[in-house]
């Protein structure tokens, strides 16, 4: 099977060193397999996306020489295809409404119980949609980490695939992108792998084969928070690229020549295409750089 890999960011914020780490592993693992590389911009969830941000980012990767193949992809214009996917299990009983809030959740002890299970509620404005868990998964090996396990609670759990608010949820249409696009491997930062076992179950609700994950170290602030737009990451560079591609190069564990510097940016991305190894990364999940 020909390697496809992807980079989904959200538009909720310029381009941070964070998300250049995910960006670089994803795209330094597609081309040392010979494989593709596409970008698809994540835009469920418009409440906290920034205006002009999906743009922005783009033109972030192209200035750190991350040239995708093909077309961009973008989930605000695949509701469709999500939501035909939802009425397919509600009508097969695999899928329910669910009115529990997250305030019941939570107090009955933080993971969903199933208590609309069997009501054959129907919709309402404040319903959720969930999915009945046939397929629990309860650890995945990591191309990295190795074996990770999941809590039964979590792994039992049947989660929400479209929210109250009438978005539909990450893990539902993370996976039918991921199947429709012919995605063969996901790497992305460690924050996500608690999800990946909700994944998983998704391809075999889908009668599908599961992907393989490599879940890259997460940089991390002074404060021991992960650099992300919520906590206010400042924006990387794009018009010096090269101080920065080096610094998120040597987070991910390479080697760097002496003269890196003065190489063109075109040749240090090929150079790291050529030279990446899954080995070199970090063992730790965490980084303050």
């Amino acid at each position: 099977m020909n390697y496809l890999g992807r980079f989904a960011p959200s538009p909720s914020g310029p381009l941070h060193f964070g998300s250049l780490i995910a960006a670089l592993g994803s795209y330094f693992q597609a081309r040392s397999q010979q494989g593709q590389w596409i970008v698809r911009i994540e835009d469920l969830d418009p409440p906290r996306e920034m205006p002009g941000s999906a743009q922005w980012i783009l033109q972030a990767l192209e200035a750190y020489g991350l040239y995708w193949d093909g077309e961009v992809v973008y989930q605000s214009q695949r509701h469709e295809l999500y939501q035909t996917q939802i009425e397919a299990w509600l009508q097969s009983g695999q899928a329910y409404y669910c009115q529990c809030s997250r305030k019941q959740v939570k107090q009955a002890g933080g993971y969903y119980l199933g208590t609309c299970r069997h009501l054959v509620l129907n919709r309402t404005p404040s319903s959720a949609i969930r999915l009945r868990m046939d397929h629990p998964v309860y650890s995945f090996i990591d191309l990295k980490q190795g074996k990770i396990t999941i809590p039964d609670a979590l792994a039992e759990e049947d989660f929400i695939i479209k929210r109250r608010d009438g978005l539909f949820a990450y893990n539902l249409a993370v996976v039918i992108d991921d199947i429709q696009q012919g995605v063969t491997q996901v790497v992305r930062g460690a924050d996500l792998i608690e999800p990946t076992g909700r994944q998983i179950s998704l391809y075999h609700s889908l009668q599908q084969k599961p992907v393989s994950y490599l879940h890259l170290p997460l940089a991390m602030d002074g404060n021991g928070n992960k650099l992300s737009k919520q906590n206010h990451a400042t924006a990387i560079n794009i018009d010096q690229p090269k101080p920065t591609l080096i610094r998120a190069m040597t987070f991910l564990g390479f080697d760097i020549p002496k003269d890196f510097m003065d190489a063109r940016l075109e040749e240090m991305i090929t150079w790291g295409s050529q030279n990446w190894q899954i080995k070199q990364l970090p063992e730790e999940t965490e980084i303050t750089p």
